[in-house]
């Protein structure tokens, strides 16, 4: 069975809307898709509405968190959330915040490109872009895409929206407060490209262990930015911690050069993941 556990729609970065994303995984030969937009379940019911026949849908997302390196500085970590209530208070509210601050940094971010005389429009930027949906980075680097300035989205990350006097910071949850989050809305976790260090500064094993004893459900082992030894010692890791192994593709459509079903959760480990959920069922078309 061929089972992604990590995609996005153009509900956050994806450039597939959620109704094509699961028609693409249906047409990739996948048996089931998790539907991971970053901060929003706003696309959960249209990829339900046209889920093919046979296919299984994992309604989830990707939360925007915080954590610590091994020198204990603060850095970015991503959470895969599966299965959640999303109706849950404490949790719509927090994906609303993350939403709403997403908007506020894309905009002075653009808007600090347009004084210095890149052909942007910030308003234009977000014209269209319903709240419930997430935007971020990537909707500026297809903006300079379009406008000439670059000629792919790592492009614009590398040149300009990484680092630099056009980045602007934000506010992401505590991690240890985003699993109690998703735990108490019915939900199940799984840390997202843990050891991805061309990502960045990256967690240790002694940060993964202490999440696990917190509620983390499972470590993503087979993703693309994982190379072998990585998935080894994540593997140990997990082993020894009692965590679930996952893979996934974290396929964003024409965004990336990544394929639907490239990395594959092993069924047995899919259906513990179900076992812990109590938020919401998996979707057979």
């Amino acid at each position: 069975m061929v089972i992604d556990l990590h995609t996005h729609s153009t509900e956050s970065d994806g450039t597939d809307t959620p109704a094509e994303l699961v028609a693409a995984a249906a047409a990739a030969g996948l048996d089931t898709v998790a539907i991971t937009d970053h901060d929003t379940a706003s696309g959960w019911a249209a990829a339900a509405a046209a889920l093919p026949a046979g296919l299984r849908l994992v309604r989830g997302s990707e939360q925007s968190c915080t954590s610590f390196d091994g020198r204990g500085h603060r850095i970015t970590v991503h959470l895969l959330a599966y299965l959640y209530d999303p109706t849950s208070p404490a949790l719509v509210a927090e994906q609303v915040r993350l939403r709403s601050e997403r908007r506020e940094r894309l905009h002075k971010m653009a808007f600090r490109m347009a004084a210095d005389g890149f052909p942007i429009d910030p308003d234009a930027l977000l014209a269209g872009v319903p709240e419930e949906a997430t935007v971020g980075r990537p909707h500026l680097a297809m903006a300079l895409m379009r406008a000439g300035v670059v000629s792919s989205v790592d492009e614009a990350f590398a040149t300009f929206l990484a680092g630099g006097q056009y980045y602007v910071p934000r506010t992401d949850t505590p991690v240890e407060h985003a699993i109690e989050m998703i735990t108490a809305a019915g939900g199940v976790t799984v840390l997202a490209h843990p050891f991805a260090v061309a990502r960045g500064p990256i967690v240790t094993s002694d940060v993964v262990r202490s999440l696990a004893s917190v509620g983390l459900a499972g470590v993503e082992v087979d993703h693309p930015d994982h190379d072998a030894d990585t998935r080894l010692r994540l593997r140990r890791l997990a082993d020894s911690a009692g965590l679930i192994v996952t893979g996934s593709s974290d396929y964003h459509g024409t965004n990336k050069t990544i394929r639907l079903g490239a990395e594959s959760t092993a069924p047995e480990m899919l259906d513990a993941l179900a076992e812990r959920a109590t938020g919401c069922k998996i979707l057979v078309g």
